[in-house]
């Protein structure tokens, strides 16, 4: 069970998060794209997606320093643990704040204006499903654990086996006694990545360098054509 939880599950969702990248480029480009509804309803989106989206930014910039760096770089230049964990707690706290506020304004927008809601497919309603189970399991991880519990120095097993999946040589057993929060907030993960092809979420591999000269698009109101005026018949 051990290894099919921590060895075996990440390289599907890997394997299927590129084979599906390379399917969904070469088989669906023109569903490649946000599917934009900002000219359905845009008051909650202009306030929902830029506290969501800097907070997404922040928690993958935290998560890539938290699991990626080694805990032996972070003391070689002066930074010990209770920093670290200072440090990590408070913006971690914070970012997360963010983006559940974010996507509360998201998901609300999305339920209350029958527009957009009329656009949301059955793989949307699946994705905010399991990032709001992510979200959530990296919260109480976050504040419950760490700001408000007996705090978890996950660098010492969740990072190394974490590196340990990418560089081809994975340990179980580091998992076996992370507290249960992690465990599904990474398995959760996992199934979040092994989603992404198939979502709308391909978008953030595209730049869109080409709005930079792209023509402007202009929406125009559909109304009805008036009728042409008819000249009165003349009589001979």
């Amino acid at each position: 069970m051990s290894v099919a939880l921590w060895v075996v599950i990440p390289y599907i969702a890997l394997t299927v998060f590129v084979v599906g990248h390379v399917w969904r480029w070469r088989a669906d480009q023109f569903g490649w794209t946000t599917r934009t509804t900002q000219v359905l309803e845009s008051r909650l989106l202009r306030l929902g997606s830029p506290l969501f989206h800097l907070g997404v930014f922040a928690a993958i910039g935290g998560h890539v320093i938290g699991l990626l760096v080694p805990k032996s770089w972070t003391e070689a230049v002066g930074v010990d643990e209770h920093l670290y964990h200072l440090v990590s707690v408070s913006a971690g706290t914070v970012a997360g704040v963010m983006v559940v506020a974010g996507l509360v304004l998201l998901l609300a927008r999305r339920l209350a204006t029958p527009r957009v809601r009329r656009t949301t497919t059955r793989m949307d309603k699946a994705l905010f499903t399991v990032m709001a189970v992510v979200i959530a399991l990296g919260m109480a991880g976050t504040v419950g654990r760490n700001l408000l519990g007996g705090g978890y120095d996950y660098r010492d097993t969740i990072a190394v086996w974490f590196r340990g999946v990418l560089t081809f040589r994975p340990d179980p057993d580091l998992m076996a006694d992370v507290p249960l929060v992690y465990q599904l907030h990474a398995l959760v993960a996992w199934v979040f990545v092994g989603m992404w092809p198939f979502t709308r979420l391909v978008h953030v591999w595209s730049a869109p360098i080409a709005y930079l000269w792209r023509p402007y698009v202009v929406y125009r109101r559909r109304t009805a054509r008036p009728e042409p005026r008819r000249e009165p018949a003349r009589t001979p």
